[in-house]
């Protein structure tokens, strides 16, 4: 039989009071939890949320640094920077990329080819680098766009400073120029958050590029304090930003911008050597780019246009170009026959034709009876066929490395040619065939696999003149170098600067001769061949004139030299690509050049009438040639600038 079960008073008073303490148990345990948490975030985790809540009221406004100045040799600025007003969209913050671009359109009046370029970008960023929509605009657009920020999510208006070139495209190559960082860039960098600040700019190419860890700087801000909603309730103090420091070069802009000026429209380069220093006072090379057109922002238009020019305008003819050295090789093989024991009153028949085997080398006159000293005063090629064959390469080719030819130079630039200076090793090494009889002869006279730059040629100019191994700086340094004397005697020495002073007195380079009485130069023409001229051609009528072939068939034109004869002190070298003979185009562009540093006056009178004679000044001429291009791709002219 089943016992029924029976609860009581005692049995529901046991009940209720289990129950009581279970629940303020639970309510204990709660409680405990609640203040535990509560003080932990009061005491333990204080410091962190103050710093939010700080976060939350203060907002920091990041300024860009201003970048370190570049200065020439007498404290007068290449590289500058200028406060200006800047527009940006930052992806991230875009909720209608289409939609803003269109009223930033309206409101700027912004050009078909930047609207293009602003939603590549767009389309191609990865939301977490600015775009930037312009620069350096006027107050009164920063001020239209700034009243308008509400209702333009995602774009940014702010205050910066802009890259500022005085000498516009004389210092583009020399300098470089500054641009927005990329994403690689800024991967490299380990997503240095500084590159990402709008109005940020660093070194793309030239000095601006090597020498960026210098210039940089730190960024500021200004710290506000904002509402919940984001309300500016007052600025507070402002974190100063700090500048790059200042780089001063051995170049002296004057004069740098005199050498641009006077190479004219034609494609190629100057440099100029102190030659007790090795100072760069100038190294032009034209024609060239505006980098003020880079630091505002280039657009596709003008970087087609660059692009296509067959004159290269965006590379460095002076460290990346490579070319025969033609005669200007000659002083140097002199030298170099000199110190191998040939007798300088030796004297070989010129009859213009130079048999070998079953081919003929060629002079370009009819020298008769020539020695050493007139074989360079009136570039006679047989003198040196007929020389350096007897002595053989061995005994020259080290001398003509020694003076600088095919040498690699210390310089700020992330990218030069050094060329080449062949010898039978050298042959076997990247022909895999030995040196032959016909290879002394080309480099006889600066042909064949003979190549050089301009600061190559300047810097033999300069050992010439000095009798030191004269190493070329562009960095300004105090004192100077004590550079080790060349091996050779010093008779040799002087009767090579003999000759090449002769060259400019009477020989090849009397177009060189200064306008002046009491300071004369010394140096040597070279013209390069850049084509095979046949025996057909020959037969047919005699070798065509520059004139009437191609531009890029033309020989190129070279000269080097240095002055004043006696006491040297300056060294120069210019290449014209497909200039022509040297007498006619190079040895007259350093002859103004140097003329430049004896008497200014006289080196600007000839510069006006030389500009004239081509059209007016490097400004105009590089203004109409963008118009003819502009106008020949259909394009609009472009509006007039009004600073």
């Amino acid at each position: 039989m089943k016992m029924e079960r029976r609860f009581n008073s005692v049995h529901q008073t046991i009940t209720f009071s289990r129950r009581m303490a279970i629940t303020a148990g639970a309510q204990a345990a709660i409680g405990a939890v609640l203040l535990g948490r509560l003080s932990w975030l009061s005491v333990a985790q204080n410091q962190k949320y103050q710093l939010m809540s700080e976060s939350n009221r203060v907002q920091l406004i990041p300024v860009p640094p201003r970048r370190g100045w570049i200065l020439d040799r007498n404290g007068k600025p290449i590289a500058i920077n200028r406060s200006s007003f800047r527009v940006d969209i930052i992806p991230q913050q875009l909720t209608d990329a289409s939609g803003v671009v269109a009223q930033l359109t309206s409101i700027m009046k912004l050009p078909p080819d930047e609207v293009e370029r602003i939603t590549r970008e767009l389309k191609e960023s990865r939301g977490f680098q600015p775009v930037s929509v312009a620069e350096n605009i006027p107050y009164e657009q920063y001020a239209a766009i700034t009243v308008r920020l509400p209702d333009l999510a995602g774009v940014s208006a702010s205050r910066g400073f802009t890259r500022y070139y005085p000498a516009a495209s004389a210092v583009g190559q020399l300098i470089g120029y500054v641009g927005t960082a990329n994403a690689k860039e800024y991967e490299k960098e380990d997503k240095n958050p500084l590159l990402l600040i709008p109005g940020v700019k660093i070194g793309k190419e030239g000095l601006e590029k090597t020498l960026e860890m210098r210039l940089r700087g730190e960024p500021g801000g200004q710290r506000v304090e904002v509402t919940a909603r984001g309300k500016l309730v007052k600025e507070l103090d402002p974190k100063p930003d700090r500048s790059g420091h200042s780089v001063q070069l051995t170049i002296d802009s004057d004069l740098h911008t005199f050498a641009a000026r006077r190479i004219g429209d034609h494609s190629g380069s100057v440099v100029v050597l102190d030659v007790h220093t090795g100072d760069i006072l100038a190294m032009p090379s034209m024609p060239s780019f505006d980098p003020n057109a880079f630091s505002d922002g280039i657009s596709s238009n003008e970087w087609k246009m660059l692009s296509q020019d067959d004159h290269l305008p965006l590379v460095d003819k002076v460290l990346e170009g490579l070319y025969p050295s033609g005669s200007t090789i000659k002083p140097l093989m002199a030298l170099a026959l000199l110190k191998a024991g040939v007798d300088p009153s030796r004297k070989v028949v010129c009859n213009r034709a130079y048999p070998l085997g079953n081919h003929v080398f060629h002079c370009d006159a009819r020298h008769g009876p020539v020695n050493l000293e007139d074989a360079v005063i009136r570039s006679c090629d047989i003198y040196f066929y007929d020389t350096c064959r007897r002595v053989g390469v061995e005994a020259f080719a080290p001398l003509i490395k020694e003076m600088g030819f095919g040498q690699k130079f210390d310089m700020p630039f992330d990218f030069q040619r050094y060329g080449t200076v062949p010898d039978p090793d050298w042959m076997r090494r990247k022909y895999h065939r030995d040196w032959q009889t016909y290879d002394t002869i080309n480099m006889s006279i600066g042909q064949g696999n003979v190549l050089i730059n301009p600061l190559q040629l300047a810097v033999a100019a300069a050992r010439v003149a000095s009798g030191r191994h004269v190493v070329p700086r562009l960095l300004r340094e105090r004192g100077t170098p004590n550079f080790a004397p060349i091996d050779a005697p010093a008779e040799h020495l002087e009767f090579v600067r003999r000759a090449m002073g002769g060259v400019v007195q009477r020989g090849t380079a009397a177009a060189a001769k200064l306008p002046l009485d009491t300071v004369q130069m010394a140096g040597k023409t070279g013209t390069a061949q850049v084509r095979r001229i046949t025996m057909a051609e020959r037969n047919s009528g005699g070798v065509r004139s520059n004139e009437s072939l191609a531009w890029r068939m033309r020989d190129h034109s070279l000269f080097m030299a240095f002055a004043p004869v006696e006491n040297p002190r300056y060294a120069a070298a210019t290449i014209i690509e497909h200039g022509g003979f040297g007498a006619q185009v190079a040895a007259p562009l350093i002859r103004d050049t140097m003329l430049y540093l004896f008497d200014k006056q006289k080196a600007l009178a000839n510069l006006a009438a030389f500009e004239e004679s081509i059209g007016g000044s490097l400004e105009a001429r590089v203004a109409r040639k963008a118009a003819a291009w502009r106008s020949a791709n259909g394009l609009p002219p472009l509006p007039v600038s009004s600073t």
